[in-house]
């Protein structure tokens, strides 16, 4: 089992940045795919990144490529980021850090019924 704390979330300008942290403990971390989804307003929860288990592979939805980077500390911290650049308005929702032991696919990381261990999210406002 995996625990899972969000943070780093706020209210900022069309056009900002923001960084999403998500602070995992138990013993499995170094074993797990990590991956962020988001829940827009009214919406369904989304898939936006994920980093396989072993490091080599990253998925990002199409919508946040090449503005969203998914990055891991392994060594001091088990801590998994999300940087987030040019921000626009539609980026606003709750974002989730969610965990999976083992390793998934282009297509399996962006199912979320696979996830059985979430964070309890943090809100981004993205004011246009």
């Amino acid at each position: 089992q995996v625990q899972l704390v969000e943070s780093g979330g706020g209210l900022v300008q069309a056009g900002g940045s923001l960084r999403l942290s998500c602070e995992a403990s138990g013993r499995t971390f170094s074993r797990t795919t990590m991956t962020w989804f988001r829940q827009p307003p009214g919406e369904e929860r989304k898939f936006v990144a994920a980093l396989t288990r072993s490091g080599s592979s990253t998925f990002y939805a199409e919508s946040v490529k090449g503005r969203f980077t998914i990055s891991r500390e392994n060594a001091s911290k088990n801590t998994v980021y999300l940087q987030m650049n040019a921000l626009k308005a539609e980026d606003t929702g709750v974002y989730f850090c969610a965990a999976l032991v083992g390793d998934c696919t282009v297509t399996s990381c962006r199912d979320r019924r696979l996830y059985n261990n979430w964070g309890q999210g943090t809100q981004v406002t993205v004011s246009s």
